[in-house]
């Protein structure tokens, strides 16, 4: 008899809550199977004791025991194994950092699109009638994101559509006639595209920052390389000279040490020959004594009278009595000279290698500064904005960016921070690194400065003024005069002005430059020091109508 095949396949053994592969399948009562968390989870939703089954909608009056189908959960896990079931890897379910389905049960997968009309989270299959069903599709749907109840009003329970820029919060409209009455309040949208601007702003600063520093990167690794290769020249060379240098005293030394032997054979032969002259007059005085002597014991008078006229006279020695043993003086001359030529090299040395050592530590790895404003202007410019808690009473805050003298004094509250004489006020932000900015100013003068946060602010005396104390450099401009001021100290600068001033600052290498800028760039002084603090841009104006702002690049 011929047997019918069996035909097998994956959605026989799916469960359909889940659409997956049965995971420890269970079985109620009216023959259906399911996962034992997906049917526990349908059934934890309801509100009263009755269980149904999710396909068939039998009825249980009281919820089933579940118990694990041994037999499906071997079958599944073989066909598993054969490839007939897909692995239930193959469905997207939400992870703890994923926003789940909100519509789905037991085995939630994940979100696919999030509806802010709804204010809920679907998955893809649960988000098809927004895409099918007419009314759906004016919803309006965004990438999924968790907490979407945060954007209904806790107050009215409405969706917040406008923005409260008093408050600085999301407001609902009801919001908007209510507690929020007289503020300044645009929808959600206009503020979203502000903010956006304003986002893609400091994208593009970032971007653009990131570009500078890695172009910096570069150069420096330029410089490592090009200092690697001269450091190895110079290293080579100098290897060369000094064994050069070793090989003459070397020489030298041989040259010295030849001449002392020269000498030395010179002045011994010398003494061995007066040596040996005198050894040989010892010898002859040695035996005249022996023969006076023999003379003296003679005891016949007549003999001795007769003998002694035969003795010749003793000669006069040849020598002097007095021999110095003492080095030969040109020797002495030679080891003086040789000791003197010793000090001299070792005092060359040491003077030359000390100004070697200082070359190479003062090796510059810094890039050099921009030699144009529109490079100024591409690699460091800063947009800086003034700090009114530093503003002097006397100065009015046009804008954020802007100052001008005013007669009235403003009321400002009172704070620590502020300038109690002089007009002068700070910026807000703290200044390190490379960074170039501008500022534009007409009236009858200005002191263009940098300062440290800790200088003093209260009272008249010089440790309060931009550029009179060591805290603060300026740059003070008025009608065609400039001048520059640290510490009480001036340069004056003869370089023309104009109603716009630069100021480039290389905080790590101690480099402050202020520059004329019009249609060109000139420079009116620079300075090399040494900063120790973060830095603040400062103004000081000194009449009345006298204006200044932080030029702001487009």
């Amino acid at each position: 008899m011929e047997q019918k095949r069996v035909n097998l396949n994956g959605a026989a053994f799916s469960c359909s809550i889940c659409l997956d592969v049965l995971d420890i399948p269970v079985t109620i009562p009216c023959g259906h199977s399911y996962c034992m968390v997906c049917i526990k989870g349908f059934w934890k939703g309801k509100e009263n004791d009755s269980r149904s089954c999710p396909q068939c909608r039998e009825t249980f009056t009281s919820e089933p025991a579940l118990v694990k189908n041994t037999m499906l959960a071997a079958l599944t896990e073989e066909l598993q194994k054969t490839g007939i079931c897909p692995p239930a890897a193959e469905h997207h379910y939400a992870g703890a950092e994923d926003v789940a389905c909100d519509i789905c049960t037991g085995k939630k997968l994940h979100a696919v699109k999030s509806c802010l009309t709804c204010l809920a989270s679907y998955c893809e299959e649960h988000l098809q009638p927004h895409s099918d069903v007419a009314a759906f599709k004016k919803h309006k749907l965004v990438e999924p994101f968790k907490n979407l109840q945060e954007t209904i009003c806790s107050i009215h329970n409405e969706v917040m559509k406008l923005f409260c820029r008093t408050d600085q919060k999301s407001i609902c409209y009801l919001c908007s006639v209510e507690e929020h009455k007289s503020h300044d309040t645009v929808s959600a949208a206009a503020e979203r595209t502000e903010r956006q601007r304003e986002l893609e702003e400091s994208q593009q600063q970032i971007q653009q920052r990131i570009q500078d520093r890695e172009k910096e990167v570069k150069l420096l690794q330029q410089q490592e390389e090009a200092t690697n290769m001269s450091v190895d020249q110079a290293m080579e060379n100098s290897e060369k000279i000094f064994t050069e240098l070793i090989c003459l005293v070397e020489r030298k030394r041989g040259e010295v040490k030849n001449n002392f032997r020269s000498q030395q054979q010179t002045k011994v032969g010398q003494v061995k020959d007066l040596q040996e002259e005198l050894e040989q007059e010892i010898t002859e005085l040695k035996r005249r004594d022996a023969e006076l002597k023999q003379l003296s014991l003679t005891e016949d008078h007549s003999q001795f009278l007769l003998n002694y006229p035969s003795l010749p006279p003793l000669s006069e020695s040849t020598h002097s009595s007095s021999i110095n043993v003492r080095p030969p003086g040109d020797v002495r001359d030679v080891t003086a000279a040789v000791s003197e030529l010793g000090k001299k090299l070792e005092d060359i040395l040491r003077e030359e290698l000390t100004r070697i050592s200082l070359t190479i530590t003062q090796v510059d790895v810094s890039p050099s500064e921009p030699k144009s404003r529109p490079d100024f202007l591409l690699t460091y410019y800063r947009n800086l904005t003034l700090d009114p808690n530093t503003a002097h009473t006397r100065l009015m805050m046009l804008k954020k960016n802007k100052v001008t003298g005013v007669a009235q004094t403003q009321p400002y509250p009172d704070n620590a921070g502020r300038f109690t004489f002089w007009w002068q006020v700070l910026s807000k932000e703290s200044l390190t690194g490379r960074c170039y900015w501008e500022v534009e100013w007409k009236g009858d003068g200005l002191y263009v400065a940098v300062a440290y946060n800790s200088i003093s602010r209260d009272g008249k005396g010089k440790e309060c003024r931009f550029g009179w104390n060591e805290n603060s450099w300026a740059v003070h401009i008025y009608g065609n005069t400039c001048i520059f001021y640290h510490n009480c100290e001036k340069v004056s600068i003869s370089a023309p002005v104009s109603s716009r001033i630069g100021v480039y600052l290389d905080h790590t290498a101690g480099v402050l430059s202020f520059y004329s800028v019009s249609k060109g760039m000139t420079l009116l002084h620079r300075i090399q020091t040494t900063f120790t603090k973060p830095l603040h841009a400062g103004l000081w104006l000194s009449l009345v109508g006298d204006a200044a702002e932080f030029h702001h690049k487009s």
